[in-house]
């Protein structure tokens, strides 16, 4: 049986472990709950998540409580049970077929029996719900696994908080043990604050890290004696393995073994890319706009040895260029032209496009035009099903597999819920790629740029993985057809009863213009010995593991099988799911309750197509537990997830006001000397664009406004801080257009607009918006925002950076800095400047309130004026401080 190629880790999810909580507000109607716990054991990948929920019903008759969950949609839901009076209700999971006389009488009733639904881009939700007697208690226990997948260079583990109401035991305590050693950990987090985190703990060493979310209820409270919660958002760790040259590493427990494969150091490989762009009708307005946008952010990251071209389509499909051009700036700059003057009108000939494409490949390739050993790669966007031309979806699909026939990699791209994903994920399955549905929403932009990010950096073809047959059997997937930087590819399998001391593996692939081998060996006695810690370890992890990756490839390989081929890949992984209690696409979960209560529901696992038409929500609320009174239940809303040096003289004193007065109209500020007079504002006191704590221990501040600016500027460079500022000014709204800030160690771009924030770390871009709380503790780096929309750059020696975006978007942004002192000599910019050695001086005849500052040759007279300090947020408070013009 021919098994189509498969792109190893580039599954196009981000790689998650959640376990959200939420609840609504129900302590005043009865129910309570007194516990919530989630217990993740991450061992070598591999994510076992148990989520147990208490709850005691204090009213004085009977009460329904709603276990309400979301979990990664690729994960398996294992377990769950519900505990009452001391009985115990398991979830019993069946062939699907078995359970769909229950499913179907559950419908009949007007029940809704389908406990498990998609909600959100890698979400779905499981929802059960149980009448509680008065006094009586429940525990809701529900279990799940997943593979976790490298994404752009990390794994990422999250969980969201959101009780609702204060919880006596809230605890999330996480454990991760990677035998090849932990290379970095980040924590980052939507709700915590300063105070917060002293209840939050992270220990690391070599190869173990241990998580412990533990808050007080004191901590928990708004206010003191108030219910409502301050914990509300998402809680995420991210984190990277140790890699050598040859990447691999094999790892062996009870009789099992999983092999990863991400070889360190490899040049990227030049590439062929020839995107086609849907530019029909239904396109029209953000979506082409914003598709726009990010192919002109993907044509600058193109690299000097690729070679592109562009074909958009609508009823017909048209060539950018008669052939692929290299990615020269000049040959890229027009290209960009090219990009923002596309406009959508007309319908969708998808199968005319996808032809085109691969003439347009196998012509060049023919004529030689294509670099030898370079990968070519077909990426596909489209809204819509095909309208024009061929429409038969089974047709094209052929014609294009037909057309390819093993030579080219296709992607394809679905934006938004009016095309049907199964089409074109077996399209891009059956041709060495894979399919990815593109959400409707703000960061639409963000999410074909990161896609792009993930196929960017070829480094090996035709991967193949070798072992002693005589040592392993019931190997997964050991061949794949591209490696890419960032990723990771993952081969499990068993060992043999009588397999050798030491499992040895080969690894074979080709770069460009070369074949290259890596060889792995590992102990096997040494391996077993590594897993025995049950802190971290939970029983058998490495068989289920190989049973999950099994599962989940036969599901992949079925979509582009043949029909007798994919009943037997069928027959294979239902088996497995049964064997393994996984509710997968093959099986289902009949939950059972007590007598005298509906007396089952049924959990199905949708598929990615059932969401077709479907108006979902793209938010990243990811685990719900609510509760509510019988017959009409609460729920959230469902929303989320200079050196001293200085200055050769110090900056004159400002005169300080008497806090007992008030800026009265003429009032008069007395300093022991002559009377200064300030006079009363014309207009309302504002803040200024820009605010600079000047170094040394008077900590006064410069108010600078620029008058002459359009150009990006450079605001500020410090290669000894590591630290780069530049931003463009609009001299009109005064305010920035746009800030970036680019930290060296971490490397991290920080770019803000008045709409959000994109932080970028790995060529991995998060988008968070304006007033959306945000904590992360990076190494060296710590990044915050409050619900004031101030965002705070910081570190150990490092200078702060605030960015504040002004409640009216179509203001702009202000830029502050404070602990100035950390400034280097070699601090320079437009504002850097200021840190150098600057000169005061009083003119003659002026009073305490004008001084003139020489700045590397230059004079700015600068004047003592009432503004706005913005450095702890709106409202902001009034200073007096010397302004200046540039």
């Amino acid at each position: 049986m021919k098994v189509p190629a498969h792109i190893g880790s580039i599954v196009l999810v981000l790689p998650l472990l959640l376990a959200v909580l939420q609840t609504a507000t129900a302590q005043k109607n009865g129910i309570q709950i007194y516990s919530l716990t989630v217990d993740s054991k991450v061992s070598s990948r591999f994510a076992h998540t148990v989520v147990t929920s208490r709850v005691v019903n204090k009213a004085e008759e009977a009460q329904e409580a709603i276990f309400e969950m979301e979990l990664p949609k690729k994960a398996f839901i294992t377990n769950f049970s519900m505990i009452i009076d001391g009985v115990t209700y398991p979830g019993n999971i069946k062939e699907k077929a078995t359970a769909q006389k229950q499913y179907s009488e559950a419908v009949a009733r007007g029940e809704s029996a389908g406990l498990v639904k998609a909600t959100g881009r890698k979400m779905e939700q499981f929802q059960v719900s149980v009448s509680v007697a008065p006094a009586a208690k429940v525990t809701f226990e529900l279990v799940y696994e997943e593979l976790l997948k490298r994404h752009l260079g990390v794994y990422e583990l999250l969980l969201k908080v959101r009780p609702q109401q204060v919880v006596k035991h809230l605890q999330m305590d996480i454990h991760i043990f990677e035998p090849q050693g932990i290379s970095f950990l980040e924590t980052e987090s939507s709700f915590m604050t300063n105070e917060l985190a002293d209840a939050l703990t992270v220990s690391q060493n070599k190869t173990k890290a241990h998580i412990l979310f533990k808050p007080t209820l004191s901590q928990q409270q708004k206010s003191p004696g108030q219910q409502d919660t301050v914990l509300d958002g998402n809680f995420i760790v991210r984190y990277d393995v140790t890699r050598t040259l040859s990447g691999g590493s094999i790892q062996i427990e009870n009789g099992y073994f999983v092999h990863y494969f991400a070889p360190e150091g490899l040049p990227t490989m030049p590439k062929n890319v020839v995107f086609v762009i849907d530019k029909s009708g239904s396109m029209s307005g953000r979506k082409i706009q914003q598709t726009r946008e990010a192919l002109i952010k993907i044509l600058s990251d193109l690299g000097p040895k690729d070679q592109f071209n562009l074909i958009t389509f609508s009823s017909e499909a048209t060539q950018w260029k008669p052939h692929l051009v290299p990615a020269s700036t000049e040959n890229v700059d027009e290209a960009k032209r090219y990009a923002a003057g596309i406009h959508a009108l007309g319908g969708t000939n998808i199968n005319e496009a996808m032809l085109t494409a691969v003439r347009r490949l196998k012509s060049d390739n023919q004529a030689e035009l294509l670099s030898e050993g370079s990968v070519s790669l077909i990426i596909l966007l489209t809204d819509g099903d095909p309208t024009m031309g061929e429409i038969n979806p089974t047709k094209i699909q052929k014609n294009v597999q037909e057309a390819i026939d093993g030579q080219y990699s296709l992607f394809c791209l679905g934006f938004g819920f009016d095309v049907s994903y199964a089409f074109l994920e077996k399209m891009a399955l059956d041709n060495g790629g894979l399919a990815r549905r593109i959400y409707e929403d703000s960061d639409s932009a963000l999410q074909l740029q990161d896609f792009y990010q993930e196929v960017a950096n070829p480094l090996l073809t035709t991967v193949a993985f070798q072992y002693p047959s005589n040592a392993v059997e019931e190997v997964t997937q050991d061949n794949f057809r591209l490696f890419f930087k960032g990723s990771e590819m993952v081969v499990a399998g068993k060992l043999r009863d009588k397999s050798p001391d030491v499992l040895s593996a080969i690894v074979k692939g080709k770069m460009h213009k070369q074949n290259v081998t890596f060889q792995t060996k590992s102990s096997v006695a040494k391996q077993e010995e590594e897993f025995q810690s049950p802190k971290y370890i939970f029983h058998n992890f490495m068989e289920r593991l190989w049973a999950y990756l099994t599962i989940q490839q036969q599901l992949e390989q079925m979509v582009s099988a043949s029909e007798a081929e994919s009943q037997v890949l069928k027959d294979r992984a239902l088996n497995l799911s049964l064997d393994y209690n996984f509710v997968t696409p093959l099986t289902s979960m009949v939950v059972t309750k007590p007598e005298g209560q509906e007396q089952s529901q049924v959990a199905e696992k949708p598929v990615e197509d059932d969401n077709r038409h479907k108006n979902i929500n793209t938010g990243y609320d990811l685990y719900r537990l609510s509760i509510g009174l019988q017959g009409s239940r609460i729920t959230g809303n469902g929303s989320g997830f200079l050196r001293r040096r200085g200055f050769s003289k110090q900056a004159p004193p400002l005169i300080p006001l008497d806090p007992h007065k008030s800026l009265l109209h003429g009032m008069e500020i007395q300093n022991k000397g002559p009377v200064v007079t300030i006079a009363p504002p014309s207009a309302p006191i504002q803040a200024p664009p820009v605010l600079l704590t000047l170094p040394g221990p008077s900590m006064d501040r410069l108010c600078v406004n620029i008058k002459h600016s359009q150009e990006p500027m450079n605001l500020l460079s410090d290669p000894d801080q590591g630290i780069e500022v530049t931003g463009q000014y609009n001299t009109e709204k005064a305010c920035f257009h746009w800030i970036e800030v680019t930290f060296k160690n971490p490397q991290v771009h920080v770019h803000a607009s008045p709409e959000h924030v994109v932080v970028t770390r790995n060529r991995r871009n998060s988008a968070y918006k304006w007033k959306e709380t945000l904590y992360s503790v990076l190494p060296g780096l710590k990044m915050t925002m409050n619900k004031t929309g101030l965002l705070m750059l910081s570190g150990p020696d490092k200078v702060t950076i605030s960015l504040l975006s002004l409640d009216d978007p179509g203001k702009g942004l202000l830029l502050l800095l404070r602990d100035t002192d950390h400034f280097s000599s070699h601090i320079n910019g437009t504002l850097g400047q200021f840190y150098q050695d600057v000169l005061w001086e009083t003119p003659e005849g002026a009073d305490d309130n004008i001084r003139i500052l020489k700045v590397q040759g230059k004079d700015y007279s600068a004047t003592r004026e009432l503004k706005l300090d913005y450095q702890e947020g709106p409202p902001g408070k009034e200073i007096s401080c010397w302004s200046v013009e540039l």
